[in-house]
């Protein structure tokens, strides 16, 4: 008899945690915001850099960054302005939340201080990593717009 009340008590404590890792995938991936990936924001934006998702900057921002491409950040990235027209049509479409003012940089964002806060400054400099701008050296799925922590490897 006792180990039949051993044995129900096991098998509710194991479906009692099956459940809960259930949820907690569950969860996860419900947090894991997944973008429309356009192909042509892809290759314009890609060409350079990680083609940050939309949603890290409010559209404000995106306006600000499309009036200046003839400068982006020391770099002529000028557009045919028909392109030009949908990629910010498609930045301010999938933007994210207002923000006062409008940061030009990601990084300048409250969400990203907030999230790399733990990162010493010597981190950033590593030859491998460089700046907080290249989300890539850390994020490996940068590129499909996946920044969780599961995916991160930060460099030597």
């Amino acid at each position: 008899m006792r180990a039949l009340t051993m044995l129900i008590r096991f098998s509710r404590l194991a479906l009692l945690s099956a459940g809960l890792c259930a949820v907690s995938i569950g969860t996860a991936a419900a947090e894991q915001k997944q973008f429309p990936v356009d192909p042509t924001w892809q290759a314009e934006c890609g060409s350079c850099h990680v083609a940050y998702p939309p949603q890290l900057l409010p559209a404000a921002s995106w306006d600000r960054i499309f009036a200046t491409l003839g400068d982006h950040f020391g770099s002529d990235a000028t557009l045919d302005p028909a392109v030009a027209a949908d990629l910010l049509r498609y930045a301010q479409t999938h933007a994210g939340r207002a923000a006062n003012p409008a940061p030009l940089r990601i990084t300048e964002t409250r969400w990203f201080r907030h999230e790399h806060d733990e990162v010493p400054m010597a981190t950033w400099q590593r030859k491998a990593i460089g700046s907080p701008a290249n989300c890539a050296a850390c994020h490996r799925q940068a590129d499909t717009g996946d920044f969780s922590e599961r995916g991160i490897r930060i460099p030597r």
